[in-house]
C-alpha cells in the first residue's frame, strides 16, 4: 500500500492531505467516498536519508494538544459549527503534523463522521481516553464541558511527567559523567600510570591486591573496549525489544511496581491517573464497565490494567466496585473507601477528583524528596569510585617512594 498526496478546493482555499491506497485510482475512489473532490492526486515520494525536518513530525506536544482542546471547547460552547472551528484551529496550528491531523479530522467530519471516530484514526495524537471521552460528550450533548475536562487532565498528566523528568535529569547526567570518566581513566590514564610503576619497581614488584585487580581490569578494557561497547549496545537493544512485547512489558511494569524507591511513586501516579480519568468518564455518563476498561489503558501500567480488568469482571457479576478496590493489591484502602462512599451518595466523579488531587500532591512531595536524596547518593558513588582508583594508584607509588628514600 502506497501513500498518495492530494489537493482539494474547500471554501475557496486549497487544502493538501495524504491518503494510503493500493493505487492512484483507488485513492481517488476513497476520496470520493469521503465526499472529497481532489484537484490533483499523486504518489508521495519517499524521503531518503536523515532530515532535521522529520524530527517531531509524528509527535504532537502536549502543550499543543491542551491549547487545541481548550480553544475547541470555547468555540463549541460559543456555538461555532464544528467544521469551522476545526478549520480555524488547523490554520493557526504551528506543528505541521498536527495541522495535517486537524485537516484530516475536518474532512472526515465534513463527510459525516462523528468527531470521536475522526480522532480515533490518529492514535499518535489522541489517546483512547481522549477519544472515549469525546464520544461520551457527543452522545450526551456536553462536548464543550468534556473538552474542558480533557484539557485539565492532559495538563495534569504533563505536569507529573515533567516533574519526573526534572527529578531524574540530574542523576542521569551525573551517572553518565561517572561512566564516561571511569572508562576514560581505565583505558587512557591508568595504563600510563601502570607503566611508570612497573618501570620504577620492576616486573616482579608485589602490588596490593586491589591495585592488581584494577590494573587487570584496565588491561581488559583497553583491549576489549570495542567489544564491551558492542555487547552493552546489544544488551540494551534486546532489553528494549523485550519490554515492547506483551510479556516483557508486563514483567517490566511489575518490576517497576516492586522496586524499593521507584515502586511507591509509580503506584501513586497510577492511582492519581485512575482516579482523575475514572471521575471524568463517570461524569461524562460513561458506564462503569466501559470506564474501567478505558481507564485501565490510561494508567500506563500493564499490571494495574490487568487488575482493573479482573475487578471489572467481578463488577459485571454484581460485586461492588468499592469493595473490590479495597481488596486490590496496588490500590490503597482509601481509594476503595472513597469509592464506596461515592457509590452510596452517587457522587463518584466528585469524590475521585479529590482522591486524584491528594495523590498528585503526594507524588509532588515524593518526587521533590527523591531528588534531594538521589543527589548526595550520586555524589557519594562518584567520590567512592574516584577514591578507589586513587588508592589503587597512589598506594604503590607511595610505597615505591619510601623504598627509594631508604635505599
Amino acid at each position: 500500500m502506497a501513500e498518495f498526496t492530494y489537493t482539494t478546493l474547500t471554501e475557496g482555499r486549497q487544502i493538501s492531505g495524504s491518503i494510503a491506497a493500493d493505487s492512484r485510482e483507488a485513492a481517488i475512489v476513497a476520496l470520493h467516498q469521503q465526499n472529497v473532490k481532489p484537484l490533483k492526486v499523486q504518489e508521495a515520494k519517499a524521503k531518503k536519508g536523515f532530515s532535521l525536518g522529520n524530527i517531531g513530525r509524528a509527535k504532537v506536544k502536549k502543550r499543543d494538544l491542551v491549547i487545541f482542546t481548550r480553544e475547541l471547547s470555547t468555540m463549541v460552547s460559543a456555538g461555532v459549527p464544528l467544521p469551522r472551528a476545526l478549520s480555524t484551529l488547523g490554520d493557526q496550528a504551528e506543528n505541521k503534523h498536527f495541522k495535517e491531523v486537524i485537516g484530516a479530522i475536518d474532512r472526515d467530519i465534513a463527510g459525516g463522521a462523528p468527531l470521536a471516530d475522526a480522532m480515533e484514526k490518529h492514535p499518535e495524537v489522541f489517546s483512547d481516553v481522549y477519544v472515549n471521552m469525546v464520544r461520551a460528550g457527543e452522545a450526551g450533548g456536553i462536548l464543550d464541558e468534556i473538552l474542558k475536562r480533557l484539557a485539565t487532565q492532559v495538563e495534569k498528566d504533563e505536569t507529573i511527567r515533567k516533574k519526573i523528568h526534572s527529578a531524574m535529569a540530574y542523576p542521569i547526567v551525573i551517572l553518565t559523567i561517572t561512566v564516561l570518566a571511569f572508562f576514560g581513566i581505565m583505558i587512557f590514564i591508568l595504563p600510563k600510570i601502570a607503566k611508570i610503576i612497573k618501570d620504577l619497581a620492576g616486573p616482579n614488584a608485589q602490588l596490593p591486591v586491589y591495585s592488581r585487580v584494577l590494573l587487570q581490569l584496565s588491561n581488559f578494557m583497553q583491549h576489549y573496549a570495542l567489544f564491551i561497547i558492542v555487547a552493552v549496545a546489544i544488551v540494551v537493544w534486546l532489553f528494549r525489544r523485550y519490554i515492547h512485547t506483551e510479556k516483557g512489558r508486563y514483567r517490566w511494569h511489575e518490576f517497576m511496581l516492586r522496586a524499593p524507591i521507584l515502586g511507591p511513586i509509580v503506584a501513586k501516579i497510577a492511582v492519581a491517573r485512575f482516579s482523575r480519568t475514572f471521575a471524568s468518564l463517570m461524569g461524562s455518563g460513561v458506564s462503569v464497565l466501559e470506564a474501567l476498561e478505558v481507564t485501565g489503558k490510561a494508567v500506563g501500567n500493564k499490571v494495574i490494567q490487568k487488575e482493573l480488568a479482573d475487578i471489572a469482571l467481578q463488577v459485571k457479576n454484581g460485586k461492588s466496585l468499592g469493595k473490590e478496590l479495597l481488596e486490590a493489591r496496588f490500590f490503597p484502602p482509601i481509594v476503595g473507601q472513597m469509592m464506596i462512599v461515592g457509590e452510596e451518595t452517587g457522587k463518584i466523579d466528585q469524590i475521585l477528583v479529590k482522591v486524584a488531587d491528594f495523590y498528585e500532591e503526594e507524588v509532588d512531595v515524593v518526587i521533590d524528596s527523591l531528588a534531594s536524596i538521589i543527589e548526595p547518593i550520586m555524589i557519594i558513588i562518584l567520590g567512592a569510585l574516584v577514591g578507589v582508583i586513587a588508592a589503587s594508584v597512589m598506594g604503590p607509588i607511595a610505597n615505591l617512594s619510601k623504598q627509594i628514600g631508604t635505599s
